[in-house]
């Protein structure tokens, strides 16, 4: 991790070798970590994590043209377009060929508010990167940035400087392996996609 100074964050810049390790390590640590696109973003508070053993990943039935992001190294961005209408952003982790990555399915915003606003169009600051989609657009991520360095600009994650409580649960709009608790969140944050079973 390298040093880097930004207005409100005072945590180290992650770099490749974060995301060397497994995705169910990194998608915890990722919880209360800073997430910016071009100095826009905010503080990780949900994500998911997929593995390519699992029918749910992307990376289940080998490479595509698609995917092909997902079988590099860690450390860099895996974009695609959900239901043809919403488009989410991966940190690819483990080893080269894994195919593993955490999906990141919402933020508390802290950084650029009002851009963020006029990019969503929403006033409620709960509701403007409260689910994958959501995030992306606030960020202004689309599959330009996909494969993306994780540690280049205009991307800059910081690592959170205190361990938060976390809770977990089942992923969300899911059908296969719909029972793995494999959703990560930041315990009482009012920034969630949907509140976790009590």
């Amino acid at each position: 991790m390298s040093e880097k100074r930004i207005e409100g964050v005072t945590g180290r810049a992650l770099t490749k070798r974060f995301f060397s390790r497994s995705v169910h390590k990194v998608a915890p640590d990722l919880i209360g970590a800073t997430l910016l696109v071009n100095g826009i973003g905010g503080i990780i508070t949900e994500v998911e994590a997929y593995h390519h053993t699992e029918p749910a990943a992307h990376s289940y039935r080998g490479p595509t043209p698609r995917n092909m992001v997902m079988f590099g190294p860690a450390g860099y961005l895996y974009v695609y377009r959900s239901y043809g209408i919403h488009w989410c952003m991966n940190f690819v982790c483990e080893k080269e060929g894994s195919a593993s990555a955490v999906l990141v399915r919402a933020i508390e915003p802290t950084h650029g508010i009002a851009s963020m606003r006029r990019r969503r169009r929403v006033s409620d600051e709960r509701n403007l990167c409260s689910g994958p989609g959501k995030v992306c657009e606030a960020l202004s991520v689309s599959d330009k940035l996909n494969g993306h360095a994780l540690d280049k600009s205009p991307i800059e994650i910081f690592a959170r400087t205190r361990k938060p409580e976390i809770v977990t649960g089942v992923r969300i709009g899911i059908t296969k392996a719909a029972d793995l608790p494999w959703r990560y969140g930041l315990k009482d944050s009012r920034f969630l996609s949907k509140p976790f079973a009590a």
